[in-house]
């Protein structure tokens, strides 16, 4: 069928506004050994529901009436799964409890503070737990029934997170840090022992970490012998057994990779043991393109799963048999449920893997996956609602680089726009994207946000700037005190580069971003006026000193590294405020704010705009009632993307 000639951006689309404000979203999932069910979270408008799945039955809601939603700093580890019961977070900070077969929930903790984190004992006796209230953090216990207070067992550390337990029910570790440090810049690994109750704790050791070395996701083998971690000790990230009995370690994996997310949420995982203690199930990424793999833990052999998914989330393995699960997709398949397994047969070292080579790209000459060893046929339990779109209306990411003013080798994905019916001509407007973070990274994961517009005839370059996560710490670290100076130099080199490659409309280009992003674009329309012909500000910052002073715990200190400690730094936070810069800005500029933000507060939004009203700047500035640092009602999501693209028309298309 020959496709129709329309404008770039006028395109029909399958991908509406309404499909994107009913789309489902999973959040994590977790396995139950005793019942064999998986339990996952599906995030339905503003509202998170526990779904259960027997491998040979069809899913259930396990949740009705609550709102699942653990409320520690940007949420996450929301829920655990156990002995035929999950423990979850509800919205109002209460742990609740319920069996998975049936009945009613009950709940374990009152209402005061925030919970997080909630892992069972392997006895069935207590929840561990992470809980937040007015500003202090800790460590508590409370027994499965709920019938005691909840005890408080391990506390002083300023923030918590990653917390598991023995199969003895003895042993216990933890991720704990301190201000100024982010996770990632630094934290501890510690263990303990804790008596039968859960209230009373034994022989605190540290065993890795520390102030300049950030450690990831403990998690004790089946079997008791070892205690597993990530640590990024150098360039790259290491996974590292412990040896409990031995009090001896080594490190299992050093590929030369990425192994460690960047802790923005509890909950975080990135690898699993299989159920014999045997194996290690992990994800790596290469330069944004993710990949599932297998490792003996004797040998070293590390094996590719085969799969079409190139962005794979919180594995976990059944109690068991050789499965694991994860949430997958890729850039043509929306984001789903999934088990892999693969069968329990002895392996040699004769056993080989097609990525021994730290230096070896994921992607070949052509720009297309290679292939993978390993095949496991995966079984799929749900489907995001992003399947009803056929492969055409969906665009695949193209690796771009660039050099910067220093010579360092910038990275970004760009998609180019896709339709089954219209076809453009000359070169289209492109959506320069910007992440949060900033130490963020966008990968090959499926975005219907991506789809929605290049389906539309726009293209979309998502640039990784210096900073982002997935090129190793040194690149991730070249930030500090460089916040609104490289990731905007990395921004324009990005739009230059868009131009340079022909894949851009010099005279449309639109540079948009949330919350960090958001802050990037503010800076880059003053620093660089006329080279984007519009900006799209999500929740950014606008206001470096208030934001030092008003945003969230978790991030308190943050601008510590980012910009510099205060008062000493206080001429860059000026400089770098836009703000304080905002008669610079010539070009239209959509703002859109959340009324309960606590990380971006609206203030710094509603300032920006009201200096460009008093300017005469063509901007529209949208705040959103009930939504916080990002947008979950399905009445924000329509009205966003409908008031956005009436924007563009306005002042990109028609212009």
């Amino acid at each position: 069928m020959s496709k129709q000639k329309v404008p770039y951006g006028l395109w029909s689309s399958p991908i509406s506004a309404e499909a994107l404000s009913q789309s489902l979203r999973f959040r994590d999932l977790r396995w139950d050994g005793s019942s064999d069910t998986l339990v996952w979270l599906e995030e339905r408008s503003d509202r998170g529901v526990l779904v259960g799945c027997a491998l040979d039955d069809a899913p259930h809601d396990l949740t009705e009436e609550h709102h699942v939603r653990a409320g520690v700093g940007y949420g996450g580890g929301d829920f655990d799964a156990l002995h035929g019961h999950v423990v979850y977070a509800e919205k109002s900070g209460r742990l609740y409890a319920q069996r998975i077969e049936a009945g009613a929930p009950w709940a374990l903790t009152p209402a005061f503070g925030s919970a997080a984190s909630p892992v069972i004992d392997p006895l069935g006796r207590w929840v561990l737990y992470v809980h937040s209230y007015e500003g202090k953090d800790c460590l508590a216990t409370v027994d499965i029934e709920g019938r005691r207070w909840p005890y408080r067992l391990f506390s002083g550390a300023d923030f918590y997170m990653q917390p598991t337990i023995h199969a003895d029910g003895a042993t216990v570790s933890w991720v704990e840090w301190d201000h100024p440090n982010m996770p990632w810049d630094g934290c501890r690994l510690m263990i303990a022992h804790v008596d039968a109750s859960g209230t009373d704790s034994s022989d605190i050791t540290l065993i890795a970490g520390g102030k300049g070395t950030p450690v990831f996701q403990p998690s004790f083998s089946p079997d008791g012998r070892y205690l597993s971690y990530l640590i990024n000790e150098g360039e790259w990230d290491q996974l590292v057994l412990y040896d409990l009995e031995a009090g001896e370690w080594r490190v299992l994996l050093d590929l030369g990779c990425t192994l460690i997310e960047p802790a923005w949420g509890q909950g975080m995982r990135t690898y699993a043991w299989s159920h014999d203690s045997r194996e290690i199930l992990f994800l790596r990424n290469d330069q944004g393109v993710g990949s599932l793999w297998r490792c003996d833990i004797q040998s070293g052999v590390c094996l590719a799963i085969e799969s079409p998914y190139t962005a794979l989330m919180q594995p976990v393995t059944s109690a068991s048999r050789a499965q694991v699960a994860c949430l997958v997709s890729s850039a043509q398949i929306s984001q789903r449920v999934v088990v892999f397994s693969w069968p329990a047969a002895e392996r040699t070292d004769a056993d080989t893997s097609p990525y021994t080579s730290p230096e070896r790209s994921p992607f070949s000459a052509d720009g297309e996956r290679e292939p993978t060893l390993s095949p496991m046929k995966p079984l799929i339990l749900r489907r995001a609602s992003g399947e009803r779109f056929t492969e055409d209306a969906l665009p695949t990411p193209k690796p771009i680089s660039w050099s910067a003013p220093d010579g360092t080798q910038v990275f970004g994905l760009y998609y180019a726009p896709a339709s089954a019916t219209c076809e453009g001509e000359g070169l289209p407007p492109v959506l320069v994207d910007i992440h949060g973070g900033p130490t963020a990274q966008r990968i090959a994961s499926y975005s219907a946000d991506t789809a929605f517009f290049t389906s539309r005839g726009f293209g979309m370059l998502a640039v990784n700037y210096r900073g982002s996560t997935g090129y190793g710490k040194t690149y991730r670290n070249a930030l500090r005190q460089q916040w609104g100076a490289l990731d905007v130099e990395d921004a324009a080199g990005g739009a230059r580069a868009l131009i340079d490659q022909g894949l851009g409309d010099p005279t449309r280009l639109i540079i948009r971003g949330g919350s960090a992003g958001g802050y990037t674009v503010l800076n880059a329309l003053i620093h660089h006026p006329k080279l984007f012909r519009a900006g799209v500000c999500l929740f950014g910052v606008s206001n470096l000193f208030t934001l030092a002073a008003d945003t969230h715990k978790f991030e308190s200190h943050y601008l510590d590294s980012l910009i510099g400690p205060l008062p000493q730094a206080a001429d860059r936070y000026r400089a770098w405020s836009p703000l304080f810069h905002a008669h610079k800005i010539q070009d239209p500029i959509a703002i859109f704010q959340g009324s309960e933000d606590r990380v971006v507060p609206p203030d710094q939004s509603e300032s920006i705009a009201q200096a460009l009203k008093a300017r005469g700047v063509p901007h529209i500035y949208r705040l959103f009632e009930g939504e916080g640092h990002g947008w979950r009602r399905s009445e924000t999501i329509l009205a966003y993307y409908r008031e956005l693209m009436a924007f563009l028309k306005e002042h990109v298309l028609f212009s």
